[in-house]
């Protein structure tokens, strides 16, 4: 016996003995036109079968009805749907705020949730905040040290907005290069022209970049503050 139910919560349809039109252009199971069949026709082919008549193209002249199971046919109509949204992908500008006193391990987070929106599609926005007295601190520094964030960053990508001032300190906007794969970028951020370099991963150690240079880091700001 064929189910009368029409729809769920999540797709409108009208199945089996719901249908109100008299007539209906019917596809069988494998695709077939079996040409327009009065609807007690289409139920009875349908019934034989132990599958169910959805009706698919209400709004048609006449309203096209297709034989098959309607469990698998929730099931395709819900996947498409999925593939549909995710071709919709909607591009935002995420934002990532770095400090001068921010520690390595909060870097490291900081650098890999950006790479996680870079590689999503999303424009990413690094801001360096600057209060009190670091406000005052010599520019080139203050760029050098952003520019140390960027490099850490596990992921190839391209300067969309490059840096400048902004009323927190200063500020770059990051996005994805079109088709490329993981990789730790080395990006110039100043000049006339802008250029990415990939290297390897397993070239660069972040940890061990920040090691190295936080002696360094800390004499310059100490001579910041003098």
């Amino acid at each position: 016996m064929l189910k009368s139910y029409s729809s769920d919560k999540n797709i409108k349809t009208r199945i089996n003995h719901a249908i109100r039109a008299k007539e209906l252009r019917v596809v069988g199971p494998e695709g077939e036109n079996l040409g327009v069949l009065v609807l007690a026709e289409a139920l009875k082919l349908a019934e034989t079968r132990n599958l169910d008549l959805i009706e698919i193209s209400p709004n048609a002249t006449p309203p096209v009805a297709k034989i098959m199971d309607y469990g698998k046919y929730r099931y395709q109509t819900g996947r498409k749907a999925r593939e549909v949204k995710a071709k919709s992908h909607t591009t935002e500008t995420k934002s990532i705020q770095v400090k001068i006193g921010t520690g390595e391990h909060d870097q490291q987070l900081k650098a890999k949730r950006a790479a996680e929106w870079i590689e999503e599609g999303h424009r990413v926005k690094v801001d360096l905040f600057l209060w009190g007295r670091y406000k005052y601190m010599e520019q080139g520094f203050l760029k050098e040290r952003l520019d140390r964030f960027l490099k850490i960053i596990p992921t190839e990508y391209k300067i969309a907005d490059e840096i400048k001032k902004s009323p927190k300190g200063f500020t770059i906007t990051l996005e994805r290069v079109p088709g490329t794969t993981k990789s730790i970028p080395v990006v110039k951020t100043s000049g006339p022209a802008v250029k990415t370099k990939t290297v390897e991963k397993k070239d660069v150690d972040p940890e061990k970049i920040l090691k190295s240079k936080k002696k360094d880091l800390d004499d310059l700001l100490a001579w910041g503050m003098n």
